[in-house]
């Protein structure tokens, strides 16, 4: 994995915002509140609140957190140079993937276990589709 992420290295002005990015690209990949929630591991005032978008809203978030929102972004980044349509950029999240490791479940819902390792080994495949080497 990337180098650890160090939350009290984060200003809660860069939490906010990282999250409100994560949360933006969740609902184009058309995620649930509860999805999403798993996904970042957030609370759903947590949501509700960042969903807002009142300029003035600034959150904490631990290490973890801002590691889950650093992985929905480099999804999003690796689906748009793999892709030059928002469609597939936004929809493959929520196709279903025949991949062994999806094992015909969408990435979306892969991700939406919660846990981090899905989380992560989602990003790896994504990743792998750019040719990435590992």
């Amino acid at each position: 994995m990337t180098a650890s992420i160090q939350a009290d290295s984060f200003s809660k002005s860069q939490c906010s915002a990282g999250l409100r990015a994560a949360l933006t690209i969740l609902d184009k990949w058309q995620a649930s509140c509860e999805q999403a929630c798993r996904v970042l591991r957030i609370s759903r005032s947590t949501y509700s609140r960042a969903s807002q978008k009142d300029p003035a809203w600034e959150v904490s978030l631990d290490s973890d957190q801002m590691q889950r929102i650093s992985l929905v972004l480099n999804i999003h980044s690796t689906l748009r140079l793999i892709f030059d349509n928002p469609e597939n950029v936004y929809g493959f999240t929520s196709m279903e993937n025949h991949n062994e490791f999806f094992n015909g479940r969408a990435p979306l819902e892969v991700m939406a276990q919660g846990d981090m390792i899905s989380l992560y080994e989602t990003f790896r495949r994504i990743d792998a589709l750019r040719g990435a080497q590992w």
